[in-house]
């Protein structure tokens, strides 16, 4: 059975409104956010990645995004760099799974093969950012536990703050704390934890765009390192939405033949 036909089924019982727990809330919550963006179908993109370090200096990265919805199941993304030139057709696959790990493969142009990064790996981060790998995999329902908190305003803007706990073992979080705008029920900021319960990084999205009259897209997405004051923001540009890209587009060949 469908998750969000189990959480809107927890709201009636023997013909009577039920009084939802923390718990049941904070899953109805990620279920409609969930829900109202899907069926997308595929898209591509254009990011620019600043990487900051403490004393403000910047490295600035390139790259192109293909994402593939997959109905019942984590959607599938290729990430290839095209700037700098060192790392220059450096790629990454991504296979997103609802409750199974992920699988995630890296392509080194110097070394000329594809890298499988371990499913207990995930916390590293990618190419150097302040996102861990696990930050760019798609984010299944069911990959965590929810409990609504509260409701306050974040930035002007009505909003649920919402825990989530990794059902995933091998996260390098222990929680995270996400405000979601109640009218559109896109992420405005994610707190994560760490494995000692820290505030280790946040994570802000700016400058929304909406797309086919439906599906919200961040132009803006800054992830501050607390903990070592190095920060990065993916700027994104030119999406395009319904390609006609399908699964062949996503393999391991695809990979190294990535341009």
């Amino acid at each position: 059975m469908k998750l969000w036909i189990i959480a809107v089924s927890l709201t009636l019982l023997s013909g009577y409104v039920y009084a939802e727990t923390p718990e049941e809330k904070g899953l109805a919550i990620a279920v409609e956010a969930d829900k109202r963006d899907s069926g997308f179908g595929d898209f591509t993109a254009h990011m620019t990645m600043t990487l900051s370090n403490r004393q403000g200096e910047k490295s600035v990265r390139k790259l192109r995004v293909k994402t593939l919805e997959v109905e019942g199941d984590g959607d599938k993304s290729l990430s290839i760099f095209d700037e700098p030139r060192d790392i220059k057709g450096t790629a990454m696959l991504t296979f997103s799974h609802a409750l199974k790990p992920d699988e995630q493969w890296l392509y080194l142009p110097a070394l000329k093969r594809v890298k499988r990064i371990s499913s207990k790996n995930k916390s590293g981060p990618f190419m150097g950012s302040e996102f861990a790998y696990e930050d760019l995999s798609s984010q299944e329902v069911e990959k965590y536990s929810y409990k609504h908190l509260r409701d306050e305003k974040t930035d002007g803007q009505d909003s649920f703050v919402v825990e989530r706990v990794p059902a995933y073992k091998h996260s390098g979080y222990s929680r995270m704390i996400t405000w979601i705008d109640k009218e559109h029920y896109r992420p405005l900021k994610i707190d994560f934890f760490d494995r000692k319960n820290e505030l280790l990084k946040t994570l802000v999205f700016e400058n929304y765009r909406q797309y086919l009259d439906k599906y919200w897209r961040a132009d803006r997405m800054l992830m501050q390192n607390h903990q070592t004051g190095k920060s990065t923001l993916l700027e994104w540009r030119d999406y395009r939405f319904r390609t006609g890209l399908s699964d062949r587009d996503f393999n391991k060949n695809t990979l190294k033949r990535a341009r």
